[in-house]
């Protein structure tokens, strides 16, 4: 080998470790935020243990976690709960982001307004609509008084108290779903649209042809991440409901934060584990079926 070679070999090393040290800061991060406490999740999931000690048992939190009595009604509310929010925040931020990106003369003011609920707390927003939607002293009820209907105890009752809960949540997340898509619908060509026009093709041609299909990538997105939210929700509907009336509006966060509350550490760190469990198995199926979608087009 020429000495040329030999050298440049040394330096050749040096420069291709160079973007690594740019990456060692997050990637120190995400090791100690996420990698570290998912694994000790995991070993203390087979634990039972307290603050000062722990003893191995196995499988047993798992089983027990598994036997819980309301643990059906949760998973089932939980699913109809991510799929409900999702669906809901995927078509209205559509709309809103269609609408938001047209001619109107407020369109910066009520982009505005539409984002303004994703900055508020969640908690503040469960105890505002907690007081909204009471039976006797709501102002939901009061409006609807008016004009002479009965309204119901929306989180008392429950054949409407999960889905009260999960339209408050869509009220506070369509507002980001709607910068989203805005996003998306500003980066298709405006060739596009000019090519309808010239064919003589409508306001629904336009949006059948060209915004639906082109911003797959925005409902891509927002179907992933809205539908993950929803599996994951807790605050809101704990702050709203607790998981009642009984527990009829419990779903797998709340079971668990109420082990947790029970005093069964092991046992409510079994059930964070096989939520990630099910997320992920939910999640990365989802994900790979949308993901083929969106190459295709």
């Amino acid at each position: 080998m020429p000495p040329r070679q030999r050298h440049a070999r040394p330096g050749a090393k040096r420069k291709s470790a160079y973007p690594y040290t740019l990456y060692a800061p997050a990637a120190v991060i995400y090791v100690v935020i996420f990698l570290v406490p998912t694994v000790m999740a995991f070993y203390f999931a087979l634990t039972r243990w307290t603050l000062f000690d722990s003893t191995f048992v196995g499988l047993d939190n798992f089983r027990d976690f598994l036997a819980e009595q309301n643990l059906r009604i949760g998973f089932q509310n939980t699913v109809i709960y991510a799929v409900v929010t999702s669906g809901l925040k995927v078509v209205l931020g559509l709309l809103l982001g269609v609408l938001l990106t047209s001619k109107l003369r407020l369109r910066g003011f009520l982009r505005s307004v539409v984002f303004f609920p994703v900055l508020v707390s969640t908690v503040a927003v469960g105890i505002t609509f907690s007081a909204l939607l009471r039976p006797d002293t709501g102002l939901v009820n009061k409006v609807l008084a008016v004009v002479g209907i009965n309204g119901a105890d929306w989180l008392g009752d429950a054949t409407t108290a999960l889905l009260s809960v999960a339209l408050v949540d869509v009220w506070k997340g369509v507002g980001l779903a709607t910068v989203i898509y805005i996003a998306g619908i500003m980066s298709i060509p405006r060739d596009y649209y000019q090519a309808v026009a010239v064919d003589g093709g409508t306001a629904w041609h336009r949006f059948r042809h060209v915004t639906l299909p082109l911003s797959w990538p925005a409902t891509y997105s927002m179907i992933i991440l809205s539908f993950i939210g929803g599996l994951r929700s807790f605050d809101l509907i704990w702050t709203m409901t607790r998981g009642g009336p009984g527990f009829t509006s419990d779903t797998i966060a709340s079971i668990i934060y109420k082990q947790y509350q029970a005093g069964f550490f092991g046992l409510s760190t079994a059930g964070n584990v096989l939520l990630f469990v099910i997320v992920t198995a939910i999640a990365v199926p989802l994900n790979y079926v949308l993901g083929k979608r969106q190459v295709a087009l």
